[in-house]
């Protein structure tokens, strides 16, 4: 991990963030007290930066510095509020295309799926604050600089990012082997947001339900399924032929 990557300390910390630098997580000692931990704590809230309580070996281990008992991974990209992005795309006079990602862990798959996403025309990522990913270094070489193309929301409740995509007249979508309605038979010249899952579990549940369109990728054959940034790829260029891109 590069130095340069790292906030070490409180002080630095509170006024990284402040000054409205991107956090990815606040590594912080178990045993850690005092006005300024209250404050990173309020602050990572406000901000969805997740907290990760660790034993000193773990800030030992990251750091020779003085820690304080607290040293956090300044992230590689900028964080745009849900509802800002939403604001700022309809704004601009452009049709929502957003993908949700849910348990996408490998960062090769999500850089490949933002440079997809960047050349397809998508303006949103939106990512939860756990469970995913990190937005690394590797991440961005893996996007070809596409994570720096284009709006990465992170939220602290992807069932809450759905009720906002919900709320502003956004239709949210989700792949299902099982499903009756094919790839090409959804109104993808809606505003739309794919939700893609972990290729082991697909999407969990509660996403399912709370979605408006179900769908499958027809495959020839008897395979499984798709890697999820190939299937991120084929529903996007649907949308892409749909809207006359």
């Amino acid at each position: 991990m590069k130095k340069d990557t790292l906030i070490i300390g409180r002080q630095p910390l509170i006024e990284a963030i402040e000054a409205g630098r991107a956090v990815d997580k606040i590594f912080m000692h178990k045993n850690i007290n005092g006005d300024n931990i209250a404050r990173i704590r309020q602050l990572a809230k406000e901000h969805n930066i997740p907290v990760q309580v660790v034993p000193v070996e773990k800030l030992n281990s990251l750091t020779r510095h003085n820690h304080q008992g607290v040293v956090a991974m300044a992230a590689t990209v900028q964080y745009t509020d849900l509802q800002q992005v939403i604001d700022h795309v309809v704004g601009g006079g452009q049709t929502p295309l957003f993908v949700m990602l849910d348990g996408v862990t490998d960062v090769r798959n999500i850089g490949a799926i933002a440079r997809t996403a960047v050349c397809c025309g998508a303006q949103a990522i939106i990512i939860p604050d756990k469970g995913v990913g990190a937005l690394n270094e590797e991440t961005l070489k893996a996007s070809a600089g596409a994570l720096e193309k284009i709006y990465i929301s992170r939220v602290n409740s992807l069932a809450h990012a759905v009720d906002t995509l919900h709320l502003n007249g956004i239709s949210v979508a989700c792949s299902e082997m099982k499903a009756e309605k094919k790839l090409y038979n959804i109104d993808w010249r809606l505003p739309s947001c794919v939700i893609m899952g972990n290729e082991e579990r697909g999407v969990q549940p509660f996403l399912r339900k709370a979605s408006d369109e179900y769908f499958n990728i027809p495959i020839a054959g008897e395979f499984e399924s798709f890697n999820v940034s190939v299937a991120t790829g084929i529903i996007l260029y649907e949308a892409v032929k749909q809207r006359g891109f």
